[in-house]
C-alpha cells in the first residue's frame, strides 16, 4: 500500500481489502489447480498410442519405475491393455472403474477424456471402505423408500439416513440453497454424540461461485484425509497447450486450500459431497463430514451415493409439487374463474378485476395469498387490502419493472430507496401491461430468526490477501427483516397468465373502441365540401398511420349573413373518448355559429359549454369567417395553431386560451382581406411538429412551401403535404381557402 493509501478511514481500507480478497477467491484456479490427492495417481496419456504425457509425481511409486516417456502398454499388467483398450472402444461409464494390480497394490482405474487426452486416475484400494453386498442387496427397497416419500422433509431424511449407511460417514447432511445461494441444513443423519447442524444456515460466500458451477456438472467430490499433502503434476503445463490439465472431471481432483482450513475450522478431516440438481439447476447438497480420521469410501460404493443423489434430483420436483398440490389446485381454479370473467367483462374490466359483485368470483386479491393488490388499467388505479400509499404504487412497480426484477421478496434489497414501505411491500409480484398499466401484489415484511453456524458477516483475510473462512461455527442468531413470505413458482405463473389474458382482451376492447371511433370520426369529416359561390376550398386528411384515431374535425359553416365559417379543431386525446367530445364541440360550435355573432362570440360561448359540461377536457380550435363579396376574414383561434396567409404570412394576433382551459375566456379577432391569389390555410399541429424539433421549423417549412403551391387551393394542399410529408404519428388535417374571380 502507498503512503497516500495509509491516510483513508479504516472502514475503507477494510472495503477495499475484502473486495479484493473477493476477486481472488472468484479467480482461484480450482478447475486447473496442477495437483491431485494422494490416495492415487494421476497419467494423462495420448490416444490411440496411450504414451505418458503427463503424470503426478506419485505414479513412479504407484507403478514401481518410471512413468515417463512410456506407454500404458509398457506398464500395465499381462491383460491389462486389452481390457483398456476394449472399454475406451466403447462407453467409459462401462469401463469405470477398471480393477487391476500394479507394483503398488491394487486400484481402481477411473478414466475420462480432457483437453485432447485421455486422463487416467489410479486410485489405491488399500485403505478405501467398502458398505459390501448386504448393503446393495438392499439398494431396491431403499429406492422405493426414496420414491414412497410423500413430502420434502421425508425424502430429504430418507436420503441422509441411507447415504450414511452406505458410506459410514459421521454425519450427512442434506443441504439445500436459496435463491441468494445460502445454505439450510434440512435433512441430518450423525453419530449420536455429534451436536446437530439440522436446520442451521451457511452464507452464500462457503461455497463460492465457481466451486457451485463445478458441482453442476461433476456430481461427486472427495476428500478422504483433509490433511493431505498436494501431489502436483508434471509437467505443470499440458504439452503443446501451455494451460495447466482441467482436472473439473478428475475424482483425484486437489481442492482449494481455502477449503481444507475451512473443514480443519470446523473439524472435520473427511468429506464427500453429492450434488443435487432439479431440472438443470443446482438445487442443494449431500453433505458428508468424518471428525475421527480419514474415510475413503470405495469407487462402488461413491457411484452407488452418487445414484442415489441422480434419483432424489429426479424426484425434487414432483415431491415438492406434491406438497403443494393444494394451493396449486386453489390457485389454478380461481385463476380459471377470473380469466373467465375477464372474456365475459364489457367495456371495463377493473371492476371485473377488483369488486366483490356477491357471485362468488374471486377478486385479484383473492388469487393467492397477499395483504394488498394494485390494479392500474387505463390510467385509472384500484388498490386492495393493505398497500403502499396510493402516490408510491405506481413508481414503486414501474421501479420494479425497469429493475428487471418484478418478482422479489426483499423488496429494499432492490430498491433501497423505498426500505420505508418493507412494512407493506417487502413482497412484491408485479406483471406489465400496455401503457403504463399493471397488476400487483404485496406481501408485508416477515421478520424471522434465523441461526447460522457461525456469524456470516465475518470475515477474515489471511496475510496473503485472500480470504481465510471463520473459525467457528457456534450457533448464531440474527433476525432478517425487510423480506417477506417468497412467491411460489405457481402463484408467478397465475399471475402472469392473468395479466396476459387481461392484456389481450385490453387490446381487443382497444381495437373495438378504435373501431368505433374511426366510424363516428368520419361522420364528422365531410365527404365533399359544399360549393360556395366565389370561394375556392379544398381540404386534405390524412388519419394516424398507427391506427389510433385521434381528435381532428373540420366544418365549414354558412352563415344567416352569407358569410362563410370554416372550421378546424382537435381534441385532447384519442381513441373513441376523444371521437365523443369532437362530436359534441362540432354540433354545439355549428349552433353558435348560426347566430352569427362573429367567431370570437361563438368560441366564448363554446369555452363556457365545455368548462361547464365537460370538465377536464380540453380542445383547441380555429375559425376563419369569410365574407364572399368583400373578401374580408375575421380570424379567431382557441389555443390552434395561427391560420398561413400565402400573402401575409401566419396570422398569430387573433388568438386566446385553449378551450377548457379558463372558465370566461375572451377571444379576439384579426380581421384579414383576401386580394387576387392569396389563400389561406387552416391545419392541425400533425402537419407541422415533429418530435425532437421546434415547432417553427415545422412553420417556417410550411411558409416556404404554401409560396410555390401556385394559384388552386387543392394545388397549394398537395404541394404543402408533398414538401412537409408528416411522419403519420397523429392525424393531418389542412384546409384550404381561397376567393375565386
Amino acid at each position: 500500500m502507498t503512503p497516500a493509501d495509509s491516510s483513508l478511514p479504516d472502514a475503507v481500507l477494510s472495503e477495499a481489502l475484502l473486495s479484493e480478497a473477493l476477486l481472488r477467491c472468484a479467480d482461484e484456479p480450482i478447475a486447473v489447480p496442477g495437483a491431485v490427492q494422494p490416495h492415487g495417481a494421476l497419467l494423462a496419456v495420448t490416444e490411440p498410442d496411450l504414451a505418458v504425457v503427463g503424470a503426478s509425481a506419485n505414479a513412479d511409486t504407484v507403478f514401481g519405475g518410471q512413468v515417463a516417456g512410456r506407454s500404458l502398454a509398457d506398464l500395465l499388467p499381462p491383460g491389462g491393455l486389452e481390457r483398456l483398450r476394449a472399454g475406451l472402444a466403447g462407453d467409459l461409464a462401462d469401463l469405470n472403474p477398471l480393477r487391476l494390480t500394479l507394483p503398488g497394490g491394487e486400484v481402481d482405474l477411473v478414466v475420462h477424456r480432457t483437453d485432447g487426452l485421455l486422463v487416467t486416475e489410479w486410485e489405491l484400494l488399500e485403505g478405501a471402505a467398502e458398505a459390501g453386498p448386504t448393503w446393495h442387496r438392499r439398494l431396491p427397497s431403499v429406492l422405493q423408500r426414496l420414491s414412497g416419500a410423500a413430502t420434502l422433509e421425508e425424502l430429504t431424511a430418507v436420503l441422509a439416513r441411507d447415504v450414511r449407511a452406505l458410506t459410514g460417514f459421521d454425519r450427512v447432511m442434506v443441504y439445500r440453497f436459496d435463491r441468494e445461494w445460502n445454505g439450510e441444513v434440512v435433512a441430518e443423519d450423525r453419530r449420536a454424540d455429534l451436536e446437530p447442524f439440522l436446520g442451521l444456515w451457511y452464507p452464500a460466500s462457503d461455497i463460492p461461485a465457481q466451486a457451485r458451477a463445478l458441482y453442476a456438472t461433476n456430481w461427486l467430490r472427495l476428500i478422504p484425509d483433509a490433511r493431505y499433502t498436494r501431489v502436483p503434476l508434471e509437467p505443470a503445463a499440458v504439452p503443446g497447450t501451455g494451460r495447466p490439465l482441467d482436472l473439473s472431471g478428475s475424482v483425484l481432483r486437489s481442492v482449494s486450500p481455502v477449503h481444507l482450513e475451512y473443514l480443519a475450522n470446523m473439524g472435520v478431516v473427511a468429506s464427500m459431497s453429492v450434488s443435487l440438481i432439479d431440472r438443470g439447476r443446482l438445487w442443494g447438497l449431500i453433505a458428508c463430514h468424518h471428525y475421527d480420521g480419514p474415510r475413503r469410501p470405495s469407487y462402488p460404493d461413491r457411484v452407488a451415493a452418487e445414484f442415489l443423489g441422480r434419483t432424489a434430483s429426479l424426484l425434487l420436483h414432483t415431491t415438492v409439487a406434491a406438497g403443494e398440490q393444494g394451493d396449486v389446485v386453489g390457485v389454478a381454479q380461481r385463476s380459471a374463474d377470473l380469466v373467465a370473467a375477464v372474456g365475459r367483462a364489457g367495456r371495463t374490466l377493473l371492476p371485473t378485476l377488483t369488486d366483490d359483485d356477491g357471485s362468488g368470483r374471486p377478486t385479484v386479491l383473492e388469487l393467492f395469498p397477499a395483504a394488498g393488490a394494485a390494479v392500474r388499467l387505463d390510467g385509472r388505479l384500484r388498490l386492495l387490502g393493505e398497500t403502499p400509499p396510493a402516490e408510491r404504487v405506481g413508481p414503486l412497480v414501474a421501479a420494479l419493472l425497469a429493475a428487471g426484477a418484478p418478482v422479489t421478496d426483499a423488496m429494499p434489497q432492490v430498491l433501497p430507496e423505498a426500505a420505508d414501505l418493507a412494512g407493506t411491500a417487502s413482497g412484491v409480484l408485479a406483471v406489465g401491461l400496455d401503457g403504463g398499466d399493471f397488476l400487483a401484489w404485496f406481501r408485508p415484511e416477515t421478520p424471522r430468526e434465523v441461526t447460522w453456524g457461525g456469524n456470516p458477516h465475518k470475515t477474515e483475510i489471511a496475510a496473503s490477501g485472500r480470504l481465510s473462512p471463520r473459525r467457528s461455527f457456534a450457533a448464531w442468531t440474527e433476525i432478517v427483516r425487510g423480506t417477506a413470505r417468497p412467491w411460489q413458482a405457481h402463484e408467478v405463473a397465475a399471475a402472469r397468465s392473468l395479466g396476459e389474458q387481461v392484456a389481450v382482451a385490453g387490446r381487443a376492447r382497444a381495437e373495438q373502441e378504435n373501431r368505433m371511433a374511426a366510424a363516428l370520426q368520419r361522420t364528422l369529416l365531410l365527404d365533399e365540401l359544399p360549393k360556395v359561390p366565389g370561394v375556392d376550398l379544398a381540404a386534405r386528411y390524412l388519419p394516424s398511420a398507427d391506427d389510433v384515431v385521434g381528435g381532428d374535425w373540420y366544418d365549414l359553416v354558412p352563415l344567416p349573413s352569407g358569410r362563410v365559417s370554416l372550421v378546424l379543431g382537435d381534441v385532447a386525446g384519442h381513441g373513441l373518448s376523444a371521437a365523443a367530445v369532437t362530436a359534441q364541440l362540432r354540433h354545439a360550435l355549428r349552433a353558435m355559429l348560426l347566430r352569427d355573432l362573429g367567431p370570437g362570440a361563438a368560441l366564448a360561448e363554446l369555452n363556457r359549454l365545455l368548462t361547464a359540461l365537460l370538465p377536464g377536457e380540453m380542445a383547441t380550435v380555429v375559425v376563419a369567417e369569410l365574407d364572399p363579396a368583400t373578401g374580408e376574414v375575421d380570424v379567431a383561434s382557441a389555443g390552434h395553431l395561427p391560420v398561413l396567409s400565402t400573402a401575409i404570412g401566419l396570422l398569430r394576433a387573433g388568438r386566446g386560451p385553449a378551450l377548457g382551459i379558463l372558465d370566461d375566456a375572451v377571444y379576439p379577432q384579426e380581421r384579414v382581406r383576401l386580394t387576387g391569389d392569396e389563400r389561406l390555410l387552416l391545419f392541425s399541429d400533425g402537419l407541422v411538429e415533429r418530435r425532437g424539433e421546434p415547432v417553427d421549423d415545422g412553420l417556417a417549412a410550411l411558409e416556404a412551401a404554401a409560396a410555390v403551391g401556385g394559384a388552386d387551393v387543392s394545388a397549394v394542399l398537395d404541394a404543402v403535404l408533398a414538401a412537409l410529408d408528416p411522419p403519420g404519428t397523429d392525424d393531418v388535417t389542412v384546409l384550404g381557402l381561397g376567393r375565386t374571380s
